[in-house]
């Protein structure tokens, strides 16, 4: 039996871990759920999955939360102290980090400081602070097990290649609602119509990242620091049908790729229960499904997002912090209706541009970094 330690289990990764976790009940228990604001969903999870600790960020929940379960045994916490110290709790097993964006770092962190082992969603850990992340967890061996449907299935293409290391990564990546649309129209995408990804349901912050392509860039920067790769030798590749999760090129000239249906679950299981491979996840995909795959190059003048996380890990230094705080900022403003799709790479680039760049970090230089880039993001219209 795992126990497992959920940060962000009211989001889609950690409501579909649970779903995971529902059809393993022999061998996942449910230690933790932490989540942020979500109040009435981390009620029921508690209620049904009765775990030992429960945590929500936002303190002005605790007296309701505290209400609501106080016949059971559940220990109740509120606030940032009690996310980072939950995410240590020694009797933890595995932690599922799966925070959205900058939220997520720290308790990953800490997590990793204690040796635990981390399932890692949360791809803006490793874009903010990869050196810092590969540290710890090779100081404390605690493993990273990468829940990303692209950084799972390289992890799985890896397998059994001792001796044989990667010569070049093909990230795949689904284009996004807007692959075909052309430049010109993409100013007048709404937030409604970039929500509706073809492919995959993910929480709304990543849907629109996968509508810019910001989050192939940022899981490029992940790819380098989790499998030791130049960034030249990151190739992102667009397969529309999102069936080839990505593949990995050797030195002889061959190429594994890892193959499935689009479904989430099945990273989360792998990850949670390495390094064997469950029943019940998904369906095999059938030979019609698989019989019609394409690959092609990305539209770098469609999508400059892309451009900017290449720009910034070949920075290095505190450029990728830049880039992730800039970018939460703009896709947030263009949730609210505040900003034109177009101009989410037009916010972070500008943050980049004023940005003073350190080449050594720190958890907080980061932090300081952090709040910086949000500060520039946000004052963007003023600096034009």
């Amino acid at each position: 039996m795992r126990n497992v330690t959920i940060l962000g289990s009211t989001g889609s990764i950690g409501r579909q871990a649970l779903e995971v976790i529902d059809r393993h009940p022999e061998e996942l228990s449910v230690h933790a759920l932490v989540c942020n604001s979500s109040l009435d969903l981390l009620v029921e999870q508690a209620l049904k999955y009765r775990p030992k600790r429960v945590v929500i960020n936002d303190e002005q929940y605790e007296k309701p939360l505290k209400k609501a379960l106080k016949i059971s045994e559940i220990e109740v916490l509120a606030g940032r102290d009690a996310v980072l110290e939950v995410a240590q709790d020694p009797e933890s097993d595995i932690v599922l980090s799966a925070m959205v964006g900058f939220s997520g770092l720290e308790p990953t962190l800490k997590a990793l400081e204690s040796g635990i082992s981390v399932a890692l969603a949360n791809k803006e850990v490793l874009v903010v602070a990869g050196e810092i992340v590969h540290d710890l967890s090779k100081k404390h061996n605690a493993l990273i097990f990468p829940v990303d449907s692209e950084h799972s299935a390289i992890f799985q293409c890896l397998m059994g290649e001792s001796g044989n290391p990667a010569k070049k990564i093909y990230l795949t990546a689904s284009g996004g609602p807007f692959v075909d649309t052309p430049v010109d129209k993409l100013s007048l995408i709404t937030p409604e119509d970039a929500l509706k990804h073809p492919n995959w349901s993910m929480g709304p912050k990543v849907t629109i990242d996968s509508a810019t392509m910001m989050n192939k860039g940022l899981e490029m920067i992940e790819a380098h620091y989790l499998f030791g790769l130049d960034p030249k030798a990151i190739e992102v590749v667009v397969h529309r049908q999102s069936i080839i999760h990505s593949m990995v090129g050797f030195e002889d000239g061959s190429v594994k790729a890892q193959l499935s249906l689009p479904d989430m679950r099945l990273p989360i299981a792998f990850a949670l229960l390495y390094p064997r491979r469950v029943t019940n996840i998904t369906q095999l995909p059938t030979v019609e499904q698989m019989g019609k795959l394409t690959l092609e190059a990305p539209r770098w003048d469609a999508f400059p997002s892309l451009r900017l996380a290449y720009d910034a890990i070949e920075i290095g230094g505190t450029a990728p912090c830049v880039l992730n705080a800039a970018n939460e900022v703009a896709v947030e403003r263009f949730l609210q209706g505040q900003i034109r799709f177009t101009d989410i790479p037009r916010i972070v680039e500008y943050t980049l541009e004023k940005s003073n760049q350190r080449s050594s970090c720190s958890l907080d230089l980061l932090i300081e970094t952090d709040k910086w880039a949000r500060q520039t993001a946000q004052a963007w219209h003023k600096g034009l």
